[in-house]
């Protein structure tokens, strides 16, 4: 799948404006505060110092405390990644790990994501990275992809926005591409003005670049007729699926890694895309299935 992307062209989107380009903690603080759309007072009053102070520190006139730092960034809803840039650029060292999942440490967190990939079965899941990392799936998961484009080599890396939007991927099987696609971009657009990290910002511009997603996007509004949730209609050789996801994530995270994993389900809209997927995982009947 990651081999068939386009190489994305580079196109001016809004993200070049949420992304703190500042490398002072004062610079820092000052935009997160902006971001949320607090004054000084208002923020003051959360962390419960003066105006005053804040004032200070954001003119780079006072310099913080590590216990200062963790007060702001609780009242700013910092994600962790971005709570450590805090840090560093206040001369501290970081606070939160960064974790890989096959590290010991984090063995049960792992073990109930493989859980949640099993009980998804038949149906799809993947484990995702904040940017849409393919990370982990589960067999159901593998079995719709296959249908759709084909088998992946073990190790390709993907990237599921990039499948999502890019041309020639899923786009060619997504009946309602450009309702999809507003959709999701509009949820990447919100995900780079909340957590501030370039990353994030790279992939909504490399998104935005690919053909039809802006005409996509000047379309109109989703239709509120059209049902209780957005469904992905799939189809190919005469054989239609009409799916819905759902996104969880872990509730305490503790770790830059596990706070922006994410686990997309994907359900049957219909009893003929739920009977299609029981039957994908009878193995001696997927073949017939296929065809029928």
């Amino acid at each position: 799948m990651h081999g068939k992307m386009h190489r994305a062209e580079r196109a001016a989107t809004t993200c070049e404006v949420l992304i703190p380009t500042e490398t002072t903690f004062a610079a820092k603080l000052k935009w997160w505060r902006e971001r949320r759309g607090l004054s000084q007072l208002a923020l003051a009053g959360r962390t419960e110092i003066s105006q005053r102070h804040l004032s200070f520190l954001e003119l780079g006139r006072s310099s913080p405390s590590r216990e200062m730092i963790d007060r702001l960034a609780r009242a700013l809803d910092v994600p962790l990644r971005q709570h450590n840039a805090l840090l560093l650029a206040a001369g501290f060292a970081p606070e939160w790990f960064q974790r890989d999942l096959a590290a010991p440490d984090v063995a049960q967190v792992a073990s109930a994501l493989d859980y949640m990939l099993t009980q998804q079965e038949p149906y799809p899941a993947f484990v995702v990275d904040r940017h849409w990392n393919l990370i982990k799936s589960n067999a159901g998961a593998v079995r719709l992809v296959e249908f759709l484009v084909g088998p992946i080599a073990p190790g390709t890396k993907v990237n599921m926005a990039d499948a999502l939007v890019a041309p020639d991927v899923l786009r060619p099987h997504l009946i309602n591409w450009a309702e999809v696609v507003r959709h999701f971009i509009r949820s990447v657009e919100a995900d780079a003005a909340a957590d501030g990290m370039s990353e994030t910002a790279a992939l909504l511009e490399r998104l935005m670049a690919y053909r039809g997603v802006k005409q996509a996007l000047n379309h109109g509004a989703t239709s509120a007729n059209g049902g209780p949730v957005l469904a992905m209609h799939f189809e190919k050789e005469g054989t239609a699926l009409r799916l819905f996801t759902t996104i969880a994530t872990l509730g305490t995270p503790q770790d830059v890694t596990l706070q922006e994993l994410r686990i997309e389900c994907f359900f049957p809209m219909d009893d003929a895309t739920a009977n299609l997927l029981q039957t994908w995982a009878k193995p001696r009947r997927r073949s017939a299935a296929r065809k029928s």
